[in-house]
C-alpha cells in the first residue's frame, strides 16, 4: 500500500512537471512569434529622435501596420540598417515614393508625386517654382541633383523607397547623410521596414514606465 501511494505520488509530481514543462515551453514559442512576427520591441541608443523618442526609452512598433497599407508621411518606423542586417534605426518618413524634396536654412520642402506645388513640411505653400527649374539628375547618382552653384540638393524619391529623418534635426544620421557613397542609400526601401512605432513604454531620462504615443 505504501509503495502504491509513493507510486502515485512519483506520478502526480511527473505529471505535474511535464505540465509546467508545456506551459513554459508554449511560452517561449508564443514570446519568440509575438516579438519576431507582431512587435518590435526596442531600445533607442541615441537622441536622433529627441524629444520625441530619448535616450534608453524602449519602444514598442507593429509589424503587422503595413500588412494591407503603405507607410505614411510622418509616420516613425523601425527599419533594418543598410550595412549590419542585426542593427535597427527609427525615423521619422518625410518623403514618399515619387516626392521630390529639398531642405532650405533647415526647413523642408516637398513637391509630391504628380502635384503642381511643392509645400513647407507644416507650414504654408510654397511656389512650385522652388522646384521648376532645377537640373536633372547628376552624376552623383540618379535621386540626387546636386546643383552646380552649391545650393542644396534635391532629392527625388525612388519607388518602393523612403526619405526618412531624425526628429532632432541637427543630431542625426539619416537620409541626408546616407547616400554620400551608395545611390539606393540615402532612402530606406518597403522591404527594410519592420515596424510603425506605436507607443514608448519606458522612460529612458526618469529610469520608469512611461506611456507616449508615437503615432499622429
Amino acid at each position: 500500500m505504501k509503495e502504491e501511494n509513493e507510486k502515485d505520488v512519483k506520478g502526480e509530481l511527473l505529471r505535474e512537471a511535464i505540465s509546467w514543462a508545456k506551459t513554459i515551453i508554449f511560452a517561449l514559442i508564443f514570446a519568440w512569434v509575438f516579438t519576431n512576427f507582431v512587435i518590435v520591441n526596442a531600445k533607442v541608443p541615441t537622441g536622433s529622435m529627441e524629444d520625441t523618442i530619448r535616450i534608453d526609452d524602449r519602444i514598442i512598433a507593429f509589424r503587422l501596420s503595413y500588412l494591407f497599407s503603405e507607410p505614411k508621411r510622418y509616420d516613425v518606423v523601425v527599419f533594418q540598417s543598410h550595412t549590419e542586417a542585426a542593427k535597427l534605426y527609427v525615423k521619422r518618413i518625410i518623403g514618399l515614393p515619387g516626392d521630390e524634396l529639398t531642405i532650405i536654412d533647415g526647413r523642408v520642402y516637398v513637391k509630391e508625386k504628380d502635384a503642381t506645388e511643392a509645400f513647407r513640411l507644416r507650414d504654408e505653400f510654397v511656389k512650385g517654382e522652388l522646384f521648376g527649374n532645377h537640373p536633372g539628375p547628376n552624376s552623383r547618382n540618379s535621386y540626387v541633383t546636386v546643383p552646380p552653384d552649391g545650393s542644396p540638393p534635391f532629392y527625388t524619391v525612388p519607388d518602393g523607397h523612403y526619405f526618412v529623418l531624425g526628429d532632432n534635426r541637427n543630431n542625426s544620421l539619416d537620409s541626408r547623410i546616407w547616400g554620400k557613397e551608395d545611390t539606393l542609400r540615402t532612402f530606406v526601401s518597403r522591404d527594410a521596414i519592420r515596424g510603425r512605432g506605436l507607443f514608448r513604454y519606458w522612460d529612458g531620462v526618469k529610469k520608469r514606465p512611461g506611456i507616449h504615443s508615437l503615432t499622429k
